[in-house]
């Protein structure tokens, strides 16, 4: 749909030539997780891995059942040594979730399940073991020895501590109102915490996580200082005197930040970073403290040839130089922080009028989408409200059903008397609403 030639984007192009194409954040930072993920041969691994175990433990009714009753033997016992806290609501039982290259967030939601049910998922697994059946058998001992490997454990907090950062980030990029600017911060705080992860106090504070893991789990630590020898025909490239600590920390630890970092920094830094960057500098709750009128002046010529004519390019310097002091003084403006928050109270102060080419500009700024979660949601409705039932139902009619579903939120501040009364007010009615 976004191809530039043929695709939905190619049709607009030929409507408004500077129509910016922003592809949504959240399918990029996805896709970032995804590719990082392959390109480190362990954590590929690891993830092939994962699915093997969730596969296996949820393969049938009656293995969900044993891992019910297995979690529900671990909080008793965890209850009684005092390790939890009891409460309303507290220590729910859990199921574990399957991880998908196209689901926002759900690397994460697998991975912190499983850590979450490792002694139970590891007691359903020794009991198939036991049962006699051949091919349940094969299928434990495989999960099993995947479950009791430092190298699974260890990609596993890996990946916990990794994805939790980004979590945040992808959180706020489905968000259904996210302001453009607040997400360019986002993705450089997120940068900036990976850095912080890879540098040497982050690998130290990292691996006392993974040694206490272990221990809680009864997972075996081998000697960091042994040699190591990878396998895979990697070998013969190894280094002499290559040790365990440098194997987990180069190969894996340090490879895979770098690698997500690379991502990162190649899907996030394009031409409309620089353009949404120099953006942020007009909220005035920044106290315009980067703000240059000349870099927004060049930032229109470059980008918006067609909205801003040479006159208009001048007059817009000058009415930068008013907007300044006057956004500064105002009680309302200099508490703004979103560029839409600015664009409406412009209109609702009239300032629209006095600094038209300002709000024009900020109209073509508020109109990058840096999320499609409200189109997949609405994607996802449409599901629910277009039943076998409704299937004859007229497009209006349903497009109706779908507005108040989706804007429920909306819907929800109605009262039936305010329908009947809209409904009265239509037209004379014989009925007494």
């Amino acid at each position: 749909m976004r191809g530039e030639l043929n695709g939905l984007q190619s049709l607009f192009l030929k409507v408004c030539p500077y129509a910016y194409y922003v592809h949504c954040y959240a399918h990029r930072l996805q896709l970032a997780l995804v590719d990082a993920s392959k390109e480190v041969v362990p954590v590929a691994q690891f993830f092939q891995k994962l699915i093997f175990i969730i596969n296996t433990v949820d393969s049938s009714s009656k293995r969900h059942d044993e891992l019910h009753d297995a979690q529900l033997v671990e909080l008793a016992r965890m209850i009684e040594n005092g390790s939890i806290q009891t409460g309303q609501g507290a220590n729910q039982t859990r199921s574990l979730k399957r991880p998908g290259d196209t689901r926002w967030g759900s690397h994460f939601g697998s991975i912190h399940s499983l850590m979450k049910l490792f002694n139970a998922v590891n007691f359903v697994i020794q009991d198939m073991a036991s049962d006699g059946s051949v091919v349940g058998s094969i299928r434990a001992d495989t999960s099993f020895s995947y479950l009791s490997s430092f190298e699974f454990v260890f990609i596993l907090c890996m990946m916990k501590e990794i994805l939790g950062i980004t979590e945040g980030l992808g959180q706020a990029l489905q968000k259904r109102s996210q302001d453009i600017v607040n997400v360019v911060r986002l993705v450089f705080a997120t940068k900036e915490c990976l850095r912080q992860l890879r540098s040497d106090n982050g690998w130290e504070e990292f691996f006392c996580i993974v040694v206490e893991f272990c221990v809680n789990h009864d997972t075996k630590i081998p000697d960091m200082k042994e040699t190591c020898i990878m396998r895979g025909g990697r070998a013969r490239h190894q280094p002499d005197h290559f040790t365990k600590e440098q194997y987990f920390r180069v190969e894996i630890f340090r490879a895979t930040l770098d690698s997500q970092l690379h991502e990162l920094d190649r899907r996030f830094n394009e031409k409309m970073m620089d353009l949404l960057s120099t953006s942020a500098t007009l909220i005035p709750r920044n106290k315009f403290k980067s703000f240059k009128g000349s870099d927004i002046c060049e930032l229109v010529k470059k980008y918006y040839p067609a909205d801003f004519s040479q006159q208009d390019v001048y007059g817009l310097e000058n009415q930068l130089k008013l907007f300044v002091p006057d956004a500064s003084s105002d009680v309302e403006l200099k508490n703004i922080s979103i560029l839409t928050d600015l664009c409406q109270l412009l209109v609702e102060t009239g300032r629209d009028r006095i600094y038209h080419l300002i709000d024009r500009l900020l109209r073509l700024l508020v109109t990058f989408p840096v999320s499609i979660a409200s189109a997949e949601r609405a994607f996802s409705s449409l599901k629910i409200i277009k039943t076998r039932l409704r299937n004859t139902m007229k497009d209006e009619n349903l497009a109706n059903n779908l507005v108040v579903h989706i804007e429920r939120e909306i819907a929800e501040k109605y009262t039936f008397e305010d329908i009947l009364a809209e409904f009265k007010s239509i037209s004379d009615r014989k009925a007494d609403l």
